[in-house]
């Protein structure tokens, strides 16, 4: 099940009709970005933010997800609105909009509006996290965390079946998996973790922060375009759930 899902929530079961409904919960600022304090007491909490997925159970998403995002750890940004990359900055938004993959940019500066959520689950998009702790920087996480990390994505992907993963930052990657040789781009299926499944591609791209210098919103929306083409359905219709009318 993913992290942080509220026990109100552990049990629902997924409409029969495959109808969606809003799980995740708003962002506690009601819609204001997080002041300095707030940052503070984000780290303090030790609580991170809930995965974005079109249902609360790695179960239920079976089969949906078209392109799994796996993220560092949240930010203490992110963890105050409850939304991934959310730090202004962050070209992670604006380089899937940029790459054709969403219809508008979202601003997760202040939380994930319903209508993002729906946007998301209609792309056959999931968001998620290595570690759930948030932190000022990723340098903070021990390696031991990562690696537990690493670990429990195996498994939730073996369980989620997204067609393609996508892991941002090349060096959480190395050592969530202990690989450090590890290159960016597809990874092959011989050198892929113990456990991956064998019909789910595997992609190390890199982090979209602000502070990774090496890139731009152009450069991200390229390799993003090209992990996203390769996640394409075959064979059958992409299945989309349906809104709640």
């Amino acid at each position: 099940m993913s992290p942080n899902v509220p026990d109100h929530l552990a049990n629902r079961e997924r409409s029969s009709s495959n109808v969606w409904e809003p799980w995740r919960a708003a962002s506690p600022l009601d819609g204001r970005r997080p002041s300095k304090k707030e940052l503070g007491d984000a780290i303090e909490s030790g609580l991170g933010r809930e995965d974005v997925f079109p249902w609360p159970r790695d179960e239920q998403n079976s089969g949906w997800i078209r392109l799994l995002v796996v993220g560092i750890n949240p930010s203490p940004w992110t963890a105050a609105v409850n939304a991934p990359f959310a730090r202004p900055g962050n070209r992670f938004w604006s380089s899937l909009e940029e790459a054709g993959i969403l219809p508008t940019r979202v601003d997760a500066s202040r939380g994930l509006s319903r209508e993002d959520e729906r946007m998301l689950t209609d792309r056959g998009i999931g968001v998620t996290n290595f570690v759930p702790r948030p932190s000022a920087r990723a340098d903070e996480l021990s390696v031991e965390e990562l690696r537990d990390g690493g670990a429990d994505l195996v498994t939730r992907v073996r369980t989620i079946r997204p067609r393609a993963v996508a892991v941002v930052g090349i060096t959480a990657y190395r050592q969530a998996f202990s690989m450090p040789k590890a290159v960016m781009g597809r990874q092959e299926t011989t050198v892929v973790p113990p456990g991956w499944p064998d019909d789910v591609e595997l992609w190390v791209l890199p982090n979209p922060s602000g502070l990774n210098a090496h890139e731009t919103v152009s450069s991200l929306a390229e390799k993003w375009r090209a992990v996203w083409e390769s996640a394409a359905p075959t064979g059958h219709a992409w299945a989309r759930p349906q809104a709640n009318a």
